[in-house]
């Protein structure tokens, strides 16, 4: 059961992402980028905030002991939005997505095999390579 929930959530995310792209491609082409990327995010932060105060807070008070580069993962939200706000005009909501999903794996891939950030390593084998050789195959078939 708990498998089946991971994948759940996991199918969840992706459709957040796939659904937040060409919200987010749309909004930037009538404000712009940076804009769209500060509208998105003071509305996540909202979000986040009312969360953290249902959850009792969970561990805010320790954000001190965090390493700085955790401090600016936001950062990426933001290369994310303006990444977006080109590829959607130019390629549609589905090549920018698998443009995105491509690039997501392939850092996946790394972090991974380098156990970086504190994940479990899984080093890159023949059956890796070979799924990384579909999907930017596949990205390419879905973007020409």
């Amino acid at each position: 059961m708990e498998i089946a929930l991971t994948l759940l959530i996991g199918l969840l995310g992706g459709i957040a992402v796939g659904t937040q792209g060409p919200i987010a491609g749309a909004m930037a082409q009538r404000v712009g980028g940076a804009a769209s990327s500060l509208i998105v995010h003071l509305g996540g932060a909202v979000l986040s905030g009312l969360l953290v105060l249902a959850r009792g807070g969970e561990q805010l008070s320790r954000w001190r002991t965090l390493p700085p580069y955790m401090l600016f993962a936001g950062a990426f939200g933001v290369v994310l939005y303006l990444t977006l706000a080109y590829t959607i005009p130019r390629l549609g909501a589905t090549g920018a997505v698998v443009l995105i999903i491509v690039g997501q794996l392939l850092s996946g891939m790394v972090i991974d095999h380098f156990a970086l950030f504190g994940v479990d390593q899984r080093p890159i084998d023949l059956n890796r390579l070979g799924a990384v050789v579909l999907l930017v195959g596949g990205g390419y078939l879905m973007v020409r």
